[in-house]
């Protein structure tokens, strides 16, 4: 087999055959019904050889790698918070990791096998049947995968506590000398930022623009250390740092996974945890979360209904 020990990142039907030992007809008919990792180019069947190698291991016995979740995307702080109590519930017999990267770029590293799960926002609740779905399928892999709603957060502009009691209109809130901290491209919150603004007619380079942060904490962080006076984020957020909140939408907060991890142990044991009363409770305690749909599956890559 000679073949598979290139350094090509794909393999053809041929050589797929040859790593699992079946007819080149049976790799056919799992790529057409879109149960192994597969593409097709120019009319031919190519097959990411990191997804393949690991569809292969999570075949075995549910997965030599049931025993660990990584989790990218969007940052949130319940489901920061969700993962370290999950994560001190195991005692070691598993691991949940969490790398905050944004939306695009944390469904981008779903597509190269590199997390299980991506969290992603993309702006308002009512708009994410349509959105969340057409931002998945610019992903390569995309027909392998579920989407399931975690839980709708209220989203809006994080300030000082100082000028909580102060009007907010937006003359105001654009003014000169007021400070903004943004987020990095590809983020669900800069996305939100951008079209608030330009539903008042502005861009964001009209912004007094002082720094730029990765993470939901981050902005709340630069605001409470008074690097800057405002900035996008979530209601939770600003309590955690106990600043003040503009509201401004509610937004979905969906997660991205492949079918075969949505069937996780690990995976289904965070909506159970959301689902109790303890996980109710951590909500209410951060603020700004409606629960009711968590673990509804939303949808799915391989229905051509919605393709």
């Amino acid at each position: 087999m000679n073949d598979t020990s290139s350094t090509s990142p794909f393999l053809n039907v041929h050589q797929v055959a040859e790593l699992l030992h079946l007819n080149e007809k049976k790799i056919y008919q799992l790529a057409s019904d879109g149960a192994i990792p597969s593409t097709k180019v120019t009319g031919k069947w190519l097959f990411p050889r990191r997804l393949v190698e690991q569809w292969i291991l999570e075949s075995c016995h549910h997965g030599v790698l049931a025993d660990r979740l990584m989790v990218t995307g969007s940052d949130d702080p319940l489901l920061s918070a969700l993962i370290m109590r999950l994560n001190q519930q195991q005692q070691g017999h598993a691991f949940y990791g969490y790398s905050v990267t944004g939306t695009q770029l944390g469904l981008s590293l779903l597509s190269q096998g590199r997390a299980d799960v991506c969290a992603i926002h993309w702006g308002r609740a009512e708009e994410s049947e349509l959105r969340h779905p057409a931002l998945v399928r610019s992903h390569s892999g995309y027909r392998h995968w579920v989407l399931v709603r975690l839980f709708r957060r209220s989203q809006g502009l994080i300030i000082r506590p100082e000028d909580r009691h102060q009007p907010h209109d937006p003359s105001g809130l654009f003014g000169a000398g007021r400070r903004w901290a943004v987020r990095q491209e590809g983020a669900g919150s800069q996305r939100f930022l951008k079209e608030w603004l330009a539903g008042h007619q502005l861009r964001l380079e009209q912004l007094n623009t002082h720094a730029v942060a990765y993470s939901e904490r981050e902005i709340a962080s630069l605001i409470a250390r008074h690097d800057a006076d405002i900035g996008p984020g979530t209601l939770s957020a600003a309590n955690e740092f106990g600043l003040g909140f503009i509201p401004i939408t509610e937004e979905a907060f969906d997660l991205v996974t492949p079918r075969n991890v949505y069937f996780r142990s690990l995976l289904q044991q965070m909506f159970d945890y959301l689902h109790s009363a303890a996980g109710l409770a951590l909500a209410q305690s951060l603020g700004g979360y409606t629960l009711a749909e968590c673990g509804k599956l939303l949808w799915r890559g391989d229905d051509v209904q919605h393709t």
